[in-house]
């Protein structure tokens, strides 16, 4: 049986390492499905099995298993392999964005390998580390900011991935580990290029470009090109950053990957209109188009287009960037992208007003700013509060008082009104201080008052009531009604000790008699509660021989079980790293959050789709600095400064 475990674990090793995941990670189930009692196999089982379950982008099951490989190693009082289950724990906090939490177990997992001397352990634990705070840097400040104007908070995260990485770098460089210093250079730069510092940036890459040529590794080859033409881009070296964007191709088509060499026609594209040779910009975003078609990257495609019609706008061709414009609108329709959408409208106008042709109704703008009247006219502007003509068509929603059962016309409504609008507190106020006063005329033997309240008497002439106040539900009858069965409900809920009562459910006798000998001795009741309160609590602890996979035999079972609960109840130092993660806990409160709205679709075959953003704000800044600040002659007053 032992054996059976162990040689499914080891299948299940072989076929990960093989890049075969989900086949490893059925040997492994069936492995914990037969069970062990050696504490070290079952903690690699787990380990193994996170980690097929993280590669899978299964971060919930591999956070589990990281969990327990974690409680294991703590019991067995394996440090090496408490600090390995601390890094891979860390990592998958990382994916699911708890930064914090993930930080805590890259500390602990950097303190047991310094106690240990262990320096691999401590270059993974500083690396893990710096990637902590290079990806909680990221998610905070990638919102459309330019590289260096991020947060003052994405920014202390970003300098402090920068410290891990360099300290990183000062180990494997000491043990001469030359694949770890080619990914840590890469991350180097690409944090300092978020910082800013583009100039470290290009020096960093460089280097991670020089030893990716080492190992042959053209897809870190590739990578590096990228980003050392992203790099250059914001340094205004565009002719240098085109040639990297071409390497970058080559390499593509090298490794076949298409989405790659989209990005890239797309990169080289938008390159050649920042240096204004526009027909090579539209030769390549038309291979982009191509590419995005057979790859069926519908927002790719818009991409491209909106590409083109600016290339062809540029060169004059007027009919030809209409083309692209119109098809740029109808697939941001398509694929839902509002920004796209607006921005396609916009050229699509522009373009037909300088061709000269009739605006059309389809390229309305949706949120009511412009009403197309008729042919030839130009658009007039109305403000946003205004409704819309095409509203007033609708007859269905203009129905009538006596054939609508709700709420009064829209134009007698106010149009924001809730279910706790003061109209609404008012009148219900209203009708039970007129309700109050009539029961208490009924008891003087008056009659009731339909009057408002505050009125003295009746008026002598009937009087229209007040839209905004309903009517009163009329008959009292119905809170009679009311009370009775709120009656009724509480009875159901009461606890009848008395078999004979009717309409309450009957205990068993031997609960009865129990009930009724506590009610005479109270002594007696007070035990039985807490007997039961302590029944309640054991059903609530948690069982630590719950692990799975975890198999106990009656001569094994006493010493293992000791191990475990002498793990959890003894108070150590290493409980230091728990406190840590309960005060990180308040992080998952986050978590609970209303979620900002989501990001803009990305499509396979566009790269980062705020980089040419912030290249064309980039420029605009360096095009105010060259503007000619005009003469003090005296001016129109429109065009005199504020």
């Amino acid at each position: 049986m032992e054996a059976s475990c162990l040689e499914l674990a080891l299948e299940g090793e072989r076929l990960c390492k093989s890049g075969d995941y989900r086949a490893g990670v059925s040997f492994f189930e069936s492995a914990i499905q037969v069970g062990t009692e050696d504490l070290q196999i079952l903690s690699a089982i787990y380990s193994q099995l996170g980690n097929a379950y993280f590669h899978l982008q299964d971060y919930t099951k591999a956070l589990e298993f990281h969990r327990h490989d974690l409680t294991l190693t703590r019991t067995i009082r394996d440090q090496l392999g408490e600090a390995k289950a601390s890094g891979n724990l860390g990592n998958t906090l990382k994916v699911l964005g708890r930064y914090d939490e993930a930080a805590a177990c890259c500390q602990r997992h950097l303190d047991i390998s310094r106690m240990l001397h262990d320096k691999v352990g401590q270059a993974r634990a500083l690396y893990n580390y710096g990637n902590v705070y290079h990806a909680k840097g990221k998610n905070i400040c990638w919102s459309g900011v330019d590289p260096g104007d991020f947060p003052e908070e994405a920014r202390a995260a970003l300098k402090k991935a920068s410290q891990y990485y360099e300290a990183n770098l000062s180990i494997v460089k000491e043990l001469g580990d030359r694949a770890a210093q080619g990914r840590t250079y890469g991350n180097l730069g690409n944090t300092q290029y978020l910082l800013g510092s583009f100039q470290n940036a290009v020096l960093a890459h460089e280097q991670r470009l020089l030893i990716a040529k080492e190992f042959g590794d053209r897809a870190a080859e590739r990578r590096a090109y990228c980003n050392l033409g992203n790099a250059f881009i914001f340094l205004g070296q565009f002719e240098v950053a085109a040639e990297h964007y071409k390497r970058t191709l080559q390499l593509a088509r090298q490794l076949r990957d298409r989405a790659v060499e989209a990005q890239a026609c797309y990169s080289l594209g938008n390159t050649y209109t920042l240096l204004q040779d526009y027909e090579r910009a539209i030769d390549y975003h038309l291979k982009h188009l191509v590419i995005a078609q057979d790859l069926k990257d519908r927002i790719g495609e818009g991409r491209a287009c909106w590409s083109l019609a600016n290339a062809h706008t540029a060169l004059g061709n007027h009919e030809q960037a209409l083309h692209f414009a119109e098809k740029h609108l109808e697939i941001s329709k398509e694929v839902g992208d509002r920004s796209g959408e607006l921005t396609a409208r916009m050229n699509v106008s522009d373009l037909q007003l300088v061709l000269g042709l009739r605006l059309n109704d389809s390229i309305t703008s949706t949120d009511g700013l412009y009403t197309h009247t008729s042919a030839g006219s130009s658009p007039q502007v109305r403000p946003r509060t205004g409704r819309r003509l095409s509203m007033e068509n609708m007859e269905l929603m203009k129905l009538s008082r006596d054939k609508s059962p709700g709420p009064p016309d829209e134009e007698e409504t106010s149009p924001k009104q809730t279910k706790t609008s003061p109209i609404a507190k008012t009148s219900s106020k209203l009708f039970f201080i007129t309700r109050f006063k009539s029961k208490k005329q009924k008891s003087g033997g008056g009659s009731p008052s339909k009057s408002l309240p505050g009125q003295g008497s009746p008026p002598s002439s009937p009087q229209p009531e007040p839209k905004d106040t309903p009517e009163p539900l009329g008959d009292e009858g119905f809170f009679d009604l009311l009370s009775r069965f709120q009656g009724n409900r509480m009875d159901d809920q009461r606890c009848s000790l008395d078999s004979r009562s009717s309409g309450a459910s009957t205990p068993s006798p031997s609960v009865a008699n129990r009930l009724l000998e506590a009610s005479a001795q109270p002594g007696h009741f007070l035990d039985l509660l807490a007997t039961s309160q302590s029944r309640r609590l054991d059903e609530q602890r948690v069982s630590v021989g719950g692990l799975p996979g975890l198999r106990l035999d009656k001569s094994g079972s006493q010493s293992v079980l000791s191990q475990l609960i002498a793990s959890a109840d003894g108070k150590e130092p290493e409980e230091d790293f728990f406190d840590m993660l309960i005060k990180c806990q308040g992080s998952r409160l986050d978590d609970q959050r209303c979620a900002a709205p989501p990001p803009a679709p990305r499509g396979p075959t566009v790269p980062d789709e705020d980089f040419f953003s912030l290249v064309l704000r980039s420029q605009a800044k360096r095009m105010d600095e060259q503007r000619v600040i005009l003469p003090s002659d005296p001016a129109p007053a429109h065009l005199n400064p504020d």
